[in-house]
């Protein structure tokens, strides 16, 4: 069954970059296979919340090549990453972010940790996140755990997210659903969702406005 989503709405995209693309020792961070499986779905959802109506945000990891804003980020697995001005560090292109589409710069996992994103859903008046990108077990986590402490009724869309592992992946998700019953959904089901909160079927082409 399609969750109902209590509007306003907005879609969150975490950290989908460039060194996706890589290898692990390029890229300094593990990830699990299926990226492209993954960008393909989220393109699909970016491309449906602009046919009706609901704002998108993007994020990108950015760190200073002085390492001096990475903070604590080296203590466990990962290694150097995301470093501004790296080709890999980029939103990657085939989402098409528009001049009109927010994209925010973040320096630690919770895409609420010390960026304006707080500010720009309260601008917007957002009730609803539904979230897609990478990490799973990182980025996408912690930024669920802070929009769910904020109040935020939040779904994370199964096939829109990658984590460091299989495993990870899986457990994450567990772990979501944990705090938010039916929190974790299908790319389907949430089409569906969006579209019904628009009064236009999922199938719809044409925009619709929320």
């Amino acid at each position: 069954m399609s969750p109902e989503l209590v509007g306003p709405v907005a879609l969150l995209v975490i950290d989908l970059q460039g060194n996706g693309y890589q290898e692990d020792a390029e890229r300094g961070i593990p990830l699990a296979p299926g990226f492209s499986s993954v960008v393909e779905h989220t393109v699909t959802l970016v491309e449906a919340a602009r046919r009706f109506g609901i704002p998108v945000i993007f994020t990108a990891e950015h760190h200073s090549p002085e390492l001096v804003d990475i903070g604590r980020e080296l203590d466990g697995s990962e290694g150097v990453h995301c470093l501004s001005g790296d080709p890999g560090t980029e939103l990657l292109e085939v989402l098409g972010r528009r001049p009109d589409e927010f994209l925010i710069m973040k320096r630690r996992y919770s895409a609420f940790f010390g960026t304006d994103l707080g500010i720009i859903t309260k601008g917007l008046g957002v009730r609803t996140l539904i979230i897609a990108g990478a990490l799973t077990d990182v980025c996408v986590h912690y930024s669920f755990v802070d929009a769910h402490q904020l109040d935020y009724h939040a779904f994370v869309v199964r096939e829109c997210v990658i984590g460091s592992s299989c495993e990870a992946n899986a457990a994450a998700l567990d772990a979501i659903a944990y705090l938010q019953r039916e929190a974790v959904v299908t790319l389907g089901e949430i089409l569906e969702s969006m579209g019904a909160l628009s009064g236009k079927p999922a199938s719809d082409r044409s925009h619709a406005s929320i």
